[in-house]
């Protein structure tokens, strides 16, 4: 018998409690003489949150799925069309190799530290690498997050605690409309995570862990590793139809199997053997496939020394940034060798007793 706990679930939102929130953006003065038309977006945004129009514009999911008639996001299956688009590219032979290049850190020079991050420092020197190689480099600096109008990565929900069909590959619970999570990175990221033969994460280490960014990155890629691809499966998000869909067996499917990866973790005091350990065991998981010993690197720059001078901590320290170079070649390497059939996972014919 499936039982679904509930109870932690607050009170809605009162009128009142709405009203203010919502014009907590519009605190500035230079607003005042449009309040009569704020007031009416907030009469509009509070009926979307009372009739909970997550997705406002929807369409029959249609052939392949399996309840065509079932009403999904437009923008989920403009997503999932470019997701199935990037995915025909990489298996393509004649396409050009292409590596993701992650920049983890949180700060850039456009934020409030006035300053470029240690972390876009190296990615620029692993995209150096790259491209000389030939190869196409993808940079995505996490740190927009904090920089740039607009630009959000929302958290990840859970659904999978409750049932793995219930997290849908791409990502369903965003955009919701309703809650003004309108504006979500993630459809993207999935799309260039697709498109990547390899993926080199490079980061700094904030309080022994992955920057909050990187963080929020991490958890919204779990629907790749055994996410659901068929929301009507589930007629969006019903927990009893998943949970009955896992009870009787689910294949956790692997969706971005078979990339390669490497990894550079830095810091100046503490947490770095963990942190890389951490960021390589969940790229792992994932299914991708580990470039060498030489490319997951951790180390300190200016270990102990004080902040303001870092940057010249690492314009010194010429063996880190020739260890950079090495992970970027080493990943190059293997994604030669992927591309050409000479490496795959040497795991990928055996069956797990538990696949979760």
């Amino acid at each position: 018998m499936i039982t679904i706990r509930t109870g932690q679930a607050p009170a809605a939102l009162t009128r009142e409690q709405f009203r203010s929130r919502f014009n907590g953006r519009f605190y500035d003065p230079a607003f005042d003489p449009e309040r009569d038309a704020i007031a009416r977006l907030e009469a509009i945004a509070w009926d979307a949150l009372q009739e909970g129009r997550k997705a406002p514009i929807t369409q029959p999911a249609g052939r392949g799925f399996a309840d065509p008639s079932y009403e999904v996001s437009v923008q989920w299956l403009d997503t999932r069309k470019r997701l199935k688009a990037a995915q025909k590219r990489w298996s393509d032979r004649t396409q050009p190799s292409r590596a993701l290049l992650i920049c983890g850190s949180a700060r850039n020079d456009g934020t409030c530290p006035g300053e470029a991050s240690k972390s876009w420092r190296l990615t620029e020197i692993a995209q150096q690498v790259v491209e000389r190689a030939g190869l196409q480099a993808d940079v995505l600096d996490l740190s927009l997050v904090t920089s740039e109008y607009g630009r959000n990565i929302h958290p990840c929900k859970g659904c999978v605690s409750s049932a793995m069909p219930l997290c849908h590959w791409p990502c369903s619970c965003y955009p919701n409309h309703s809650l003004n999570q309108a504006a979500d990175w993630m459809a993207e990221i999935y799309e260039r995570w697709v498109a990547a033969h390899a993926v080199i994460v490079l980061a700094p280490t904030y309080w022994y862990q992955s920057p909050s960014p990187l963080k929020l990155m991490m958890d919204r890629m779990v629907c790749a590793d055994g996410g659901n691809p068929d929301p009507t499966t589930t007629h969006g998000k019903r927990v009893a139809e998943a949970k009955r869909i896992e009870e009787k067996g689910w294949n956790y499917p692997k969706h971005l199997a078979g990339r390669a990866y490497g990894v550079v973790v830095h810091g100046d005091v503490a947490g770095v053997e963990d942190h890389r350990r951490h960021l390589s065991d969940w790229l792992e998981w994932m299914g991708l496939i580990d470039a060498g010993a030489i490319a997951k690197l951790d180390r300190y720059i200016g270990y102990y020394e004080p902040y303001w001078n870092s940057h010249d901590a690492l314009d010194k320290d010429k063996a880190v940034q020739q260890e950079v170079s090495n992970v970027a070649g080493a990943v190059v390497q293997a994604i030669n060798a992927l591309r050409a059939g000479q490496l795959s996972q040497p795991d990928q014919q055996i069956k797990a007793p538990r696949e979760k």
